[in-house]
């Protein structure tokens, strides 16, 4: 084949160029070979998804070395819109339309019913603004806005634009955005590497007339994705061909290295139009696209563009005409100055004469004012050039869509992609076998995929108006969003006010005085040694599920067998006499499973009921909880129920040693493996603390020496107002809705049982202001306790992608966004960190009492923690050592999680003070 790259350009006189008369007519062959080439295999489009999607991937990792094929570039789109939008937006369109800039004033009024066509003006940009200087250009811009807005009597109030700017641009923030360098036949001087929101702005200023705040930079692409009608599925993927190419989608922020943040989504522009992978795109490169290369402004850049966007197609039909002019297979060989001048052939003329219907019509008059005199065989094969080339384009389009669509699909890791993908441009819109072959095509290589193809409102109007609504939008949002969380953030100063009043509380409570804190004396007098040995028996109720253990303690190891038995509901609810005799009826069926029959053991009660103690083995059931509500306990002593139980059952013999309260259980299981601690807490359902007080401070038990544990019972802590301050209207809704108002004030800040309630309340006064799920309230929402605690650990959990949290939100019966979804993790966040943070504060008010009480500069102790939300929740357990560590500097606190501290710590505690009877008695 000959070179066709000085055949293009070439010119001479008169109006057509004809061979010599008596030269034969050459065959076919030329013809086939030349159409040949713009064929490409299934191989050929899946080599170019791979190497496309490969680009993509390093670009997005910030792998661009030594220089990007296709740029990733952020555009700071951080939502899609939800339809509620509105307002008045100024729009002004730059570069989308060649050689033309657009205003727009553009009214969004919140629902589809009810729509205002865009007022909107075109102005031609003249030639020697195209290639003159940046100032000229933007200049240029402000006066067009000016003599828009004269036009349409607009008031000099303060506007909102939003600027669509058609070039590739390297965005820092939705208003900051550096031209990378000029396309579609612009070269105006000193903006390439500048800010051109800044250099509009300014230019802004110099006309002087309007008031113009620039909200939004937003490309073609952008606007078209978000132009795009709301349907049943989700619009995330812009796709313009029109001068040129570009795609947009919105991507997992936390896949965008230049963005360095790991929540939401953002936009992406895939700058695809300079996809230039040699091993991939090679094949495919014709002649013709090199002669095209050649010639253009911009030589061996944009090379993927050059095969798709409107501003080559014509060209490229215009090359082949006179190569097949030129070897005598079209119009008997002749040409024409108008066939031989560059861009004689715009893409309209190209997509009206391969139309089927009309083509043969539109080829004639198009050739015919080109100077040639074509017969029925020519008009026939220049519609085949035409559909040859504009299928290729629509095909290497739609791999690199499948490309976007396959990240897609696996950043989600979704078996079926279910998608909108918003098309705009000329060529879609004037080409539609274009749009035909790119959908067929993109279901050829992506079959396991769900796309819909949405034609975009206006892009470069509506969606850039869209963008900019949607910013103020989320920026609205934000600020509510934060106004509402802002009392869960508690500052040092506030957190030293909680430790204090705590320690006041503990103080009172010590002295027998008014206070919220019962400091309850447990009557549990030291914390293991390491030297306790021996067997014990311990029983843990708690629920209905009772169990009998047996602990074997040895030198350097626990042993623990257990066995669990059910409390039948009507033993649970009936006489004291039937459940405590069903305990021991368990106990003796434990003791001949283990071979123990006849044997007297020392045993430990844990009894997690709010009792009060007399005595190491005398606990007053004050009142029952968790569905118990045997008759004749309460104001009893359990011990002695217990004791009369066994005595009744005159078969058995055991030895009571001690009530065991869960939280006390805690510090003595893990006393054993760490000698210093001497702090029990526990963090689940509900929440408590014990810790070991000098004797001397307990005015409620004889003695000035040794020391004691003592059961906060700091669930209460606050009832007596001294946390008001800290207490938000969502605390007061979840306490007036509890089966205890105006109680356990501090447990209903922090616990299990509560937070997901508080976050319940959260959300329903956000969805009311229309901050969350568009506003629209759920019966899900409405319905107590449904937003259960655990959902905060899942929702808050590091490894859970945002689609996660989505899954486990929409289990519930909510239909949210990514934005929707990001909120609720913040409020999540922010009140399971005031949780932790209080909690914090109490330890801190602990440990500190306990430094000061034996008057040391330094502290180092360790503190025994269990509970399901301490243990489960991902930053529970750090953010409350954090909280104790700026707290209370002078101490050196340790966590350590409890195993079984209702079994193996009420065994610890009966071993302890079996060692100091016998001790005593020595």
């Amino acid at each position: 084949m000959a070179t066709i790259g000085t055949v293009a350009l070439q010119s001479g006189e008169g109006a057509s160029r004809c061979p010599q008369e008596g030269m034969p007519r050459p065959s076919d062959s030329s013809q086939l070979e030349c159409l040949q080439q713009f064929r490409v295999t299934k191989t050929q489009l899946q080599r170019i998804q791979a190497g496309l999607l490969c680009a993509m991937e390093q670009s997005l990792k910030g792998q661009d070395s030594p220089a990007p094929s296709v740029r990733m570039l952020p555009t700071y789109v951080a939502s899609t819109p939800h339809g509620t939008e509105q307002g008045d937006f100024l729009v002004l369109e730059l570069g989308a339309t060649g050689a033309s800039l657009r205003v727009l004033w553009v009214t969004l009024t919140g629902t589809k019913e009810r729509s205002v066509e865009p007022k909107s003006q075109e102005f031609e940009i003249p030639p020697e603004v195209m290639l003159g200087s940046g100032q000229q250009l933007f200049d240029f811009a402000a006066h067009c806005l000016s003599a828009f807005l004269d036009a349409h009597s607009v008031k000099n109030q303060a506007l909102k634009l939003g600027f669509n700017f058609s070039f590739p641009c390297h965005q820092t923030g939705l208003d900051k955005s550096t031209l990378i360098s000029w396309t579609k036949g612009f070269r105006c001087s000193g903006v390439e590497g500048q800010d051109v929101v800044q250099l509009l702005r300014e230019a802004i200023q110099r006309q002087g007339t309007y008031s113009i705040d620039v909200v939004a930079m937003v490309n073609d692409t952008v606007g078209t994705m978000m132009g795009c009608d709301l349907g049943t599925r989700p619009c995330e993927v812009g796709l313009v061909v029109d001068a040129g190419t570009n795609a947009c989608y919105m991507e997992e922020a936390r896949h965008v290295k230049a963005l360095d943040e790991d929540r939401g989504r953002s936009c992406v522009s895939v700058e695809w139009g300079s996809f230039c992978d040699d091993e991939a795109l090679g094949p495919v490169l014709t002649a013709f696209d090199r002669a095209l290369d050649h010639k253009s402004l911009i030589p061996g850049a944009q090379r993927f563009e050059k095969m798709i966007g409107g501003l080559y197609l014509g060209e490229l039909v215009r090359l082949v005409l006179v190569h097949l002019a030129q070897h005598g297979v079209l119009f008997g060989g002749c040409t024409s100055d108008a066939l031989l001048s560059q861009d004689s052939i715009p893409l309209e003329h190209v997509a009206q004469m391969e139309d089927p219907a009309t083509g043969t019509a539109c080829v004639h008059k198009t050739l015919q004012g080109l100077g040639l005199s074509p017969e029925a065989s020519d008009a026939e094969l220049v519609q085949r050039v035409c559909e040859a080339v504009c299928t290729r384009a629509a095909q290497l389009c739609a791999a690199a869509l499948a490309a976007v669509l396959a990240r897609l699909q696996h950043t989600r890791e979704q078996q079926t992609l279910h998608v909108a993908v918003a098309t705009g441009g000329r060529v879609f819109e004037r080409h539609p076998r274009f749009h035909r072959t790119l959908k067929e095509t993109v279901m050829l290589l992506l079959p396991e995929c769900d796309v819909s193809f949405i034609p975009s409102v206006d892009g470069g109007g509506r969606g850039v108006a869209m963008v900019t609504a949607v910013a103020a939008r989320l920026a609205a949002h934000r600020r509510i969003l934060e106004e509402t969380l802002a009392p869960f953030q508690l500052d040092f100063q506030q957190l030293k006010v909680v430790q204090a009043e705590m320690r006041e509380a503990m103080i009172r409570g010590l002295r027998g005085e008014a206070s919220s804190l019962r400091m309850l004396p447990t009557y549990v007098r030291a914390t293991p040694d390491g030297s306790e040995r021996g067997d014990f028996l311990a029983l843990d109720l708690g629920g209905t599920n009772f169990r009998v253990l047996l602990v074997r303690v040895a030198e350097g190891s626990v042993q623990i067998i257990n066995q669990v038995y059910s409390i039948p509901e009507c033993v649970a609810q009936g006489s004291g006499q039937q459940l405590f005799d069903h305990i021991v009826d368990c106990i003796v069926d434990f003791q001949q499973r283990q071979g123990l029959s006849g044997q007297s053991l020392p045993l430990g009660f844990t009894f997690s009921f709010p009792c009060k103690q007399l005595g190491l083995d005398q606990g007053i059931l004050l009142n029952w909880t968790k569905g118990f509500n045997a008759s004749g306990c309460e104001g009893q002593d359990v011990v002695y129920l217990l004791r009369e139980a066994i005595r009744r059952k005159q078969a058995v013999e055991l030895n009571v040693v001690a009530i065991v309260n869960d939280t006390v259980g805690t510090m003595m299981s893990c006393g054993y493996d760490d000698p210093r601690c001497e702090m029990g807490l526990i963090v689940g359902t509900g929440t408590n603390a014990c810790y070991m007080e000098e004797l001397r401070n307990v005015a409620s038990v004889a003695g000035n020496s040794g020391h004691m544990c003592i059961n906060m019972e700091w669930g209460a802590f606050g009832d007596d107002g001294s946390l008001g301050m800290f207490s938000t209207c969502f605390d007061a809704s979840v306490d007036q809705a509890s089966i205890n108002p105006g109680k356990q004030r501090f447990e209903k800040m922090i616990s299990g049982m509560y937070l997901g309630e508080i976050v319940r309340h959260i959300l329903l006064h956000l969805t009311s202001l229309g901050v969350l799920f568009r506003g629209q309230k759920t019966q899900c929402l409405q319905t107590r306790d449904i937003f259960k605690t655990k959902f905060l650990s899942e929702i808050e959990s590091d490894s859970l992608a945002l689609r996660q949290v989505r899954a486990i939100l929409e289990d519930l019966g909510l239909t949210l966004t990514s934005d929707d979804a990001l909120m609720v993790l913040e409020v999540c966040q922010a009140v399971s960190r005031r949780a932790a943070q209080l909690c914090g504060a109490g330890v801190a008010a602990v440990v500190e009492k306990m430094r000061e009480n034996r008057g040391l500069q330094e502290l180092t102790v360790s503190v025994g923690v269990d509970g399901t939300l301490y243990k489960l929740h991902p930053h529970f357990s750090r953010l409350v050592s954090a909280t104790v560590r700026e707290l209370a500097p002078h101490c050196t606190v340790t966590f350590l999680q409890s195993e079984d501290g209702s079994g193996k710590g009420a065994a610890l505690v009966t071993a302890v003070a079996c060692r100091l009877a016998q001790m005593s008695r020595v």
